[in-house]
């Protein structure tokens, strides 16, 4: 029998199934489906038919378990769903890429486990979200860089920092490109700006422009800033530089060196943003 229909075929002789919550945050409880009706058994190994074995093993315990008995109570078979997409069963050799998993999702919820489908269309519009931010932060990322946008993005997927030789690679390229610093500056606030825009919690390569500013001097900041091209955006950037943690090696005394009208300023920026850990942040230095 082929890897990917061996469950089917255990499947074809299940009389029950208990579904179950893995996850200690799991809101459903114990659910049973009785596989006696042949068109109840035909949907769910519909829901679990596999596509592919790739090779890969998730690394999280997984979502939902599915314990499958037989006529006479005995255990048959457990298979953990993962993610809504694969399945892993102590038979195969890595997990099981679901043909169609929104498909089992969907007859979770139809036995009263919403729990998992409502977890998965979280976890989509989430990747949309970013996936969307992630787009606009290479959007902004100034004239000169775009070549080392891979590696950037790759810290991200490495959780590593930039190392010195890239952010040494990006100063050079900063500053052929933009010889002007007023000029260099307000193109990292800017892209500074971009992305998440969060103070916290933000992708690893977001960092970038922040460690970069860092090393700018504050009165090329200020001159920045007080430009008449200076505009929302490079407001974001300043403020997300400045309150987001130890940035500067001076960081105290630079924020104090802000003149009054900025300082407000940016504090109204903050306020306005929705972002409330941002505001916090802002009105910590400002207010």
């Amino acid at each position: 029998m082929d890897a990917t229909t061996a469950l089917d075929g255990v499947l074809r002789q299940a009389h029950m199934v208990k579904v179950s919550s893995v996850s200690w945050g799991g809101e459903d409880g114990e659910i049973r489906v009785d596989l006696s009706d042949p068109a109840e058994s035909a949907r769910l190994r519909t829901a679990m038919a596999v596509e592919s074995l790739p090779g890969f093993h998730c690394m999280c315990l997984g979502d939902v378990r599915f314990e499958v008995f037989d006529r006479a109570g005995g255990r048959l078979a457990a298979v953990v769903l993962h993610h809504g997409a694969t399945l892993r069963w102590g038979r195969w050799d890595s997990d099981a890429v679901l043909a169609d998993g929104h498909r089992l999702l969907a007859w979770l919820d139809g036995h009263g486990m919403p729990g998992p489908m409502r977890q998965f269309e979280a976890d989509r519009r989430r990747a949309e979200k970013e996936t969307e931010e992630e787009r606009h932060w290479l959007a902004a990322m100034p004239a000169g860089l775009e070549g080392l946008a891979d590696r950037i993005l790759d810290l991200s997927r490495t959780g590593g920092r930039p190392s010195p030789e890239l952010l040494a690679d990006l100063t050079d390229r900063l500053q052929r490109t933009f010889p002007d610093p007023v000029d260099r500056v307000l193109a990292l606030l800017g892209w500074n700006g971009s992305g998440s825009g969060r103070c916290s919690g933000y992708p690893v390569h977001e960092r970038v422009p922040g460690e970069l500013l860092g090393r700018v001097r504050i009165a090329d900041l200020l001159a920045a800033l007080a430009d008449p091209r200076a505009e929302e955006r490079h407001d974001a950037g300043a403020v997300r530089h400045l309150v987001g943690g130890k940035s500067r090696p001076r960081q105290k005394q630079d924020v104090a060196a802000l003149p009054e009208p900025l300082s407000a300023r940016l504090l109204a920026h903050a306020r306005s943003s929705g972002d409330s850990d941002k505001r916090r942040r802002a009105e910590r230095w400002w207010a």
